[in-house]
């Protein structure tokens, strides 16, 4: 029986992996969609052989549609969708003049756009940086020229051609006035002393996104500072009880298991703003943001974060961690976020306030913690690390009594870290 092949996020489709008749195992990598936050693996539902590939590369894709199907070897069929051996290959059928066309192609290096940028994926992109590779010297073999993954990967640096001079027609093309651009922006790009590139699909989602939120979400901001000597002496021991095992937790798994244990008190915060209606999440689900290489910028999410043992939320944050900055992220890693926390302590910064991601009621901004003179309970002086926390919250789901009372008990909660562990 043929299983099929869904999609659980929209994006363009740039890669097939994997072809008909070829066989594969159940949660094996046969394609990469390119969403609006990065690119997606495509991992087959079951094991057996695919049978067929019912969508193409370079076609936009909805959430839901299904691009190809897994089932039995007997049913690939692959040899009926071959021509027959007198059957005139397909190069064989072209005019001369595309032909030509196209042997030029072959020796001119990566497709650009106009602007000059070399046309290639997140995730090609990714692997290009990491090993070093120029991508004006990768011949790209996705929609368009542009460079996909595996182009990086089989690119044999000896024996690229060194990218072929922009045609006089393309050079005169560019003297000429810039081209008037979107609303969004205002009159003509400057052409003098500047670097133009394309607006990636990460970086104009993140755009819309925020915009749409700022605009459209009435935030308001509580701040509180959270004193962490206790936390991080119990995280040390925790870490040394796991040393043995590989298993490191970090401030931020700590953070996120408090905000989780906190929501199960403040249900409201764990609400859905749909218009006309809230949707309260019975599980608790909290997104983490996560900065990419390429200046990018994802949400993977902790499911269940309160009823999970700090272990084992590290061991799974920092897998999706790293599956997000190799742009690898795997469907579940994204989906169904009910709040969200954002911290910027790895980058020194003390203090920020973050835009809430819709529909969600709110964000936490965790700041560095810093070593600050403090008032002992006794009147005297001394020193005590700080830690600021910031919740932007949706005043049309919540209000200002609730969002103090919630952060009161984030901050009881971190500074008794050992009822993080029960």
């Amino acid at each position: 029986m043929a299983q099929a092949i869904t999609l659980t996020t929209e994006g363009l489709l740039l890669n097939w992996l994997k072809e008909v008749g070829d066989t594969v195992k159940k949660g094996e990598v046969i394609a990469e969609v390119e969403a609006d936050k990065a690119t997606m693996e495509v991992e087959a539902p079951a094991d057996g052989v695919l049978i067929a590939q019912s969508a193409e590369v370079g076609e936009e894709l909805e959430e839901g549609a299904v691009i190809g199907e897994i089932g039995d070897a007997d049913e690939a069929g692959a040899s009926d969708d071959k021509p027959a051996d007198d059957a005139p290959a397909d190069d064989d059928k072209k005019p001369a003049e595309e032909a030509d066309e196209e042997e030029a192609d072959d020796d001119a290096g990566a497709s650009t756009t106009e602007d000059g940028r070399v046309k290639a994926s997140p995730l090609a992109r990714n692997i290009a940086e990491e090993k070093g590779i120029d991508l004006s010297r990768v011949k790209g073999t996705g929609p368009g020229g542009r460079i996909v993954k595996a182009d990086v990967e089989n690119f044999d640096p000896d024996a690229a051609k060194s990218p072929a001079k922009p045609s006089k027609a393309k050079q005169a093309a560019g003297d000429g006035d810039a081209p008037t651009v979107s609303s969004r922006t205002w009159g003509k790009l400057p052409q003098e002393d500047v670097e133009i590139e394309d607006i990636s699909r990460m970086r104009r989602a993140i755009a819309d996104g925020t915009i749409n939120s700022f605009m459209n979400i009435p935030h308001f901001y509580i701040n509180r500072e959270i004193t962490i000597d206790e936390l991080l002496a119990t995280r040390k021991r925790i870490n040394a009880e796991l040393e043995a095992e590989g298993i490191k937790i970090s401030v931020n798994d700590m953070v996120v298991k408090a905000i989780a244990l906190a929501l199960r008190r403040y249900p409201n915060l764990n609400t859905h703003y749909y218009g006309d209606k809230l949707v309260r999440h019975q599980r608790i689900n909290i997104g983490i943001s996560v900065a990419l290489p390429n200046n990018g910028l994802v949400n993977v999410v902790a499911h269940d974060a309160d009823k999970r043992s700090l272990s084992d939320l590290a061991e799974a944050n920092k897998a999706m961690f790293e599956r997000a900055r190799q742009g690898k992220i795997k469907p579940d890693d994204t989906r169904n976020a009910t709040f969200t926390v954002s911290n910027l302590g790895p980058y020194n910064v003390e203090w920020f306030s973050a835009i809430i991601s819709p529909p969600e009621a709110g964000i936490i901004a965790v700041g560095a913690g810093k070593k600050k003179p403090v008032v002992l309970e006794d009147g005297t002086l001394g020193v005590a690390t700080i830690m600021s926390a910031t919740l932007s919250i949706d005043h049309r789901i919540s209000d200002g009594a609730e969002g103090a009372q919630f952060m009161e008990d984030l901050k009881t909660l971190l500074e008794n870290p050992m009822r993080l562990l029960v």
